[in-house]
């Protein structure tokens, strides 16, 4: 099986951070999706390429195999220790001082050629995707359907759920091989920003403008939520500033849709300008009062 070297694979140099490579496959994932790409007859080959290629270099453990060992890196392991008993019972075998040299020979030995190793069971690769949500829609659980591979996979999102937060769907990777188990499909989800809101952890901040003579006199306004509009109470005397919990009003703890953090509103209070004459003189009054 000819070598494929990962990095060229999701276009990085090996002293790529965790990081780039997430960026580099997230970017290629999107560009090279089978459903995105229905006239590529290549495009299956491809997206499975770049899948694993990420499985493996946003590993740090396997990272570090794959770098020392290449194509054979998941045999690592068992050639150091083979390389040690053999080390111990006779100095008649060469290795060299990274061991690379003798590595695919040690594994032609133990594990049989190229065609021998085709007949054992392989598991699959994992397929990797990302799905975009709004604030709102985490607001309760909801079920979608994603098309991986030409199937249909219904998918329910638990409402609450995080940004960067990752769902694993065993056994709906790539398809093992020779009886090997099935890949898994591992989810992560993109949470946006709602213009207006801002999430920390459960609970929800937002901003209420309210006119000065409702600041004063108290009242009652209708504020948006991420659930709906609700209206709420406005003592007199509210300052600028000042910041009430709707307690219940924020998002939902993930997988106990029941609970929900709060939502922190805070009030701007509007100050008038360009007062007609008499309403200039009211405040005129107000002031002398005082």
């Amino acid at each position: 099986m000819a070598f494929i070297d990962y990095y060229t694979v999701l276009g990085l140099d090996k002293t790529a951070t965790e990081a780039e490579v997430k960026k580099a496959y997230r970017k290629l994932a999107r560009k090279l999706h089978p459903d995105l790409n229905p006239t590529d007859k290549n495009a299956q080959a491809k997206f499975q390429s770049i899948n694993e290629a990420n499985e493996v270099l946003s590993d740090p453990v396997k990272r570090k195999k794959y770098d020392r060992f290449g194509k054979d890196w998941e045999h690592g392991e068992a050639f150091e220790q083979q390389r040690k008993e053999q080390a111990s019972r006779s100095n008649s075998h060469e290795f060299s001082n990274d061991g690379s040299s003798d590595f695919s020979s040690f594994f032609e030995s133990m594990f049989g050629s190229n065609e021998r190793r085709g007949n054992m069971p392989r598991g699959g690769q994992d397929l990797h995707a990302t799905m975009q949500l709004n604030l709102k829609d985490i607001m309760e659980s909801r079920k979608e359907t994603i098309t991986i591979n030409d199937k249909k996979i219904r998918v329910t999102i638990p409402a609450g759920i995080a940004n960067d937060q990752v769902l694993k769907l065993k056994g709906h990777g790539v398809k093992g091989m020779n009886g090997g188990p099935d890949g898994d499909l591992i989810i992560s989800f993109e949470v946006k920003a709602e213009p207006g809101f801002v999430r920390k952890g459960n609970d929800v901040y937002c901003e209420q403008t309210i006119g000065l003579y409702k600041a004063v006199l108290g009242g009652e306004v209708t504020i948006d939520t991420l659930s709906g509009k609700v209206k709420m109470k406005v003592r007199a005397g509210t300052q600028n500033g000042e910041r009430i919990r709707l307690k219940g009003k924020g998002i939902p703890v993930y997988k106990k849709e029941k609970e929900l953090g709060d939502l922190y509103v805070t009030f701007q209070v509007t100050i008038p300008q360009n007062l007609p004459p008499e309403q200039s003189q009211l405040f005129e009054q107000l002031s002398q009062m005082n």
